[in-house]
């Protein structure tokens, strides 16, 4: 225990020296704007004492080091990848091997069995749907501009055969705030509070914690069409992504607006159907109308990778990151699933078998990054694939009445929720 408590101060004291060495650098180089954003992420203070020059030092250090134990046959214990233009800390631990797809024969895994309930239903289409970082909690949101909270627990409780406690109501929150349809939603970090976007323009802030709040405590005047939202994994900050080509980046707290400084050079024309951070806020994607996925540095706000016509022709409807950072998985309206290289912006793995034409589906990985889960429009049905392989494991039909329109997977355990044109909202349970 004594020593799990000197490992996490030692790694706390050695993250607060880099994020100085970090702003110190940015300083000299006259990013202020910059240096400022990672102070306010990191929480550390703008006027670091720290020579400028230190971090290049340590990195060409380490980076010497490294390439001096490969020569020698020794594996470096971090791992660094400089590719195209993109320097990546070192990795984090993913769930999955990815570059196993690169390897030899590869057999698939099973993907668990599900059953699956509705658990309530809204006076209009359900839009979308998020859990908290825990798992604890999910939100769904609606064209009847109401967003429902529902306890994971509860609902667990809904589907045990035996429960003889009375009536168990999993909704536990319902808020109303929005003159129009519901787009997307987001939890804080720190899981106390909910943020929407919606095509009224705004982005609103409601706490969940509080029984009585029903109204949003604070909100953000967008000029467009909010289409999704993410937030920062400090909590400071959030991404908009609206009507507008290019994402919109909040301070939380000033509720400043910051646009990329070189957007002008990317010609981007279409609006954006996702945004999402990767699990460091290091980076973030974005999935557009354009057919385009793109990501974005998360400190300068420039764009660092265009996937130009990612979908054909057709548009990007959804990205998301994987744990380690190095690959981006994304949906298109070409009925096809694809996992992206970042540091090369090459194609790696396709997944086929499902079929859109109208919906924004997503395409979602499972809590530990072996499986994928889409929807195929088509044929109403959840479709999985093994995310290695690709092979198709399974196709169970959805239980909605019409195509759900939305899929979002626990990131903490075996279970997913899903919701649709029918208003209705399903949740999956893995059964063992």
């Amino acid at each position: 225990m004594e020593a799990t408590l000197e490992n996490t101060l030692q790694e706390g004291k050695l993250r607060r020296q880099i994020d100085a060495l970090i702003i110190s650098y940015l300083r000299a180089k006259n990013l202020n704007q910059a240096a400022a954003v990672v102070a306010a992420a990191t929480m550390s203070p703008l006027n670091v004492e720290a020579p400028p020059s230190r971090l290049l030092e340590l990195v060409a250090k380490g980076l010497a080091a490294e390439r001096d134990e490969g020569s020698r046959g020794l594996s470096s214990t971090s791992t660094f990848e400089v590719t195209a233009g993109l320097t990546s800390a070192p990795l984090m631990a993913s769930s999955i091997d990815f570059s196993a797809m690169q390897g030899g024969k590869v057999l698939s895994k099973t993907f668990p069995k599900h059953e699956t309930r509705h658990i309530s239903e809204h006076k209009n289409i359900a839009r979308c749907a998020r859990f908290s970082l825990d798992g604890q909690f999910i939100a769904t949101a609606s064209s009847d501009t109401s967003i429902k909270l529902f306890e994971v627990l509860k609902i667990k409780q809904l589907m045990t055969a035996d429960s003889r406690e009375g009536p168990v109501r999993p909704v536990i929150r319902t808020f109303y705030d929005h003159m129009q349809s519901i787009n997307d939603l987001d939890f804080h970090p720190q899981g106390t509070i909910l943020i929407s976007g919606a095509k009224d323009n705004t982005i609103k802030f409601f706490e969940i914690s509080k029984t009585v709040s029903r109204k949003a405590f604070r909100v953000i005047q967008d000029t467009h069409n909010v289409r999704s939202v993410s937030f920062h994994p400090s909590g400071e900050f959030l991404l908009a992504g609206t009507d507008h080509a290019v994402p919109h980046l909040y301070d939380v707290n000033t509720f400043q607006c910051f646009l990329s400084a070189n957007f002008q050079e990317l010609n981007a024309n279409g609006a954006i159907n996702q945004v999402r951070y990767s699990k460091s806020g290091s980076l973030y994607v974005t999935a557009s109308k354009d057919g385009c996925v793109r990501v974005w540095d998360g400190v300068t706000a420039q764009c660092i990778r265009s996937i130009i016509g990612a979908h054909g022709s057709t548009e990007a409807t959804s990205a998301s990151f994987t744990t380690n950072q190095r690959f981006v998985l994304s949906r298109g309206k070409d009925s096809t699933i694809k996992l992206w290289d970042i540091g090369t912006g090459r194609l790696v793995k396709q997944y086929l078998g499902a079929g859109y034409a109208q919906l924004r589906c997503q395409a979602v990985f499972n809590e530990t990054e072996e499986f994928i889960l889409s929807i195929d429009e088509a044929n109403n049905e959840v479709v999985i694939w093994d995310a290695v392989t690709a092979e198709k494991l399974a196709r169970w039909h959805s239980n909605h009445v019409g195509a759900p329109r939305w899929i979002e997977h626990s990131p903490t355990e075996a279970s997913f929720i899903t919701c649709g044109t029918d208003k209705s909202v399903r949740y999956w349970k893995g059964v063992l």
